[in-house]
């Protein structure tokens, strides 16, 4: 895998979430925190995330925007009006929570950005409660592809993040790197698959589902490919029996690197085919709408 085109794809989905983070951020506070962990492994990437504040000065001033990066320096004092910016030496791991509550980072907006491709172990539960303080919440977390992505999933739940989704960014049968996103509010979960889908393609990078067995490779498009999602739909209702529209939407966004709208695309394809069943039997396939395998 090139590492220089998974970084582009990372780069790629860390600027396009901050530039819809940001405005929602301080338009629903008058404070908001972003915090950059590893910035010592991660600068270009803690530069870029500077710069997507940078552009939006118009939109700080009047509000404050802290940006705090922890592990490395990368700008340093006011950057612009309203717009702070701090560096914290010392290993993430130890200087975080500290970093994150000098910051005043405990509820205001907050979102953490950890990329520990390069750590000696995924966050721990101290740097994702640390994020998990804000009101709302986000966290952007990247694990090599050999890191346990259940565990850290499950930590993030723990933390206090309800909605966990993860995507492989992988170009062939390699074990790629694995984004996780964690957050609070559901509308900003579907806003950040809708993201995932529209960011450009790099040297063939591709998405992988970390759930799906088959381990397909799946082209970024806004119309992806439906394989592994029919196959994690058709697995999850193997397990329960039934499930509403509803309950299986959530499933996709939580569950999948698929959106809410894939899920109604696929399971027209499988009531077609006879492959599950639904109650009641016509109408609009609404969420209140139960399939059965």
């Amino acid at each position: 895998m090139s590492a220089d085109s998974v970084a582009d794809v990372k780069r790629e989905i860390l600027v396009r979430h901050l530039e819809a983070w940001a405005p929602a951020a301080l338009h629903r506070a008058r404070r908001a925190v972003y915090a950059h962990g590893y910035a010592d492994t991660t600068r270009p990437l803690a530069e870029a995330a500077l710069g997507v504040f940078t552009d939006q000065s118009d939109l700080v001033r009047g509000r404050e925007l802290t940006v705090v990066t922890v592990g490395g320096e990368v700008g340093g004092g006011a950057a612009a009006a309203g717009l702070n910016v701090h560096s914290v030496p010392g290993p993430t791991a130890d200087t975080w929570a500290a970093a994150l509550k000098a910051a005043g980072a405990v509820r205001v907006p907050v979102l953490g950005f950890l990329d520990a491709t390069a750590a000696s172990e995924p966050p721990g539960a101290p740097l994702l409660a640390a994020v998990a303080a804000g009101k709302p919440a986000e966290a952007l977390i990247v694990l090599p592809g050999s890191a346990p992505v259940p565990q850290t999933r499950a930590a993030l739940r723990e933390a206090g993040f309800p909605l966990v989704a993860a995507v492989e960014l992988a170009n062939s049968d390699d074990p790629g790197e694995v984004v996780l996103y964690a957050t609070t509010l559901g509308r900003s979960l579907e806003a950040f698959k809708d993201l995932l889908w529209a960011v450009d393609e790099y040297a063939g990078v591709r998405y992988r589902d970390p759930g799906d067995p088959e381990r397909h490779l799946i082209d970024i498009s806004l119309s992806p490919h439906p394989g592994p999602l029919r196959r994690e739909l058709l697995a999850h209702l193997g397990e329960v029996g039934e499930a509403t529209v509803a309950e299986l939407r959530t499933f996709a966004l939580t569950e999948t690197v698929y959106r809410a709208a894939d899920v109604t695309r696929v399971l027209h394809t499988l009531l077609d085919a006879g492959t599950v069943t639904r109650r009641p039997e016509h109408g609009r396939l609404g969420g209140d709408v139960v399939i059965s395998a």
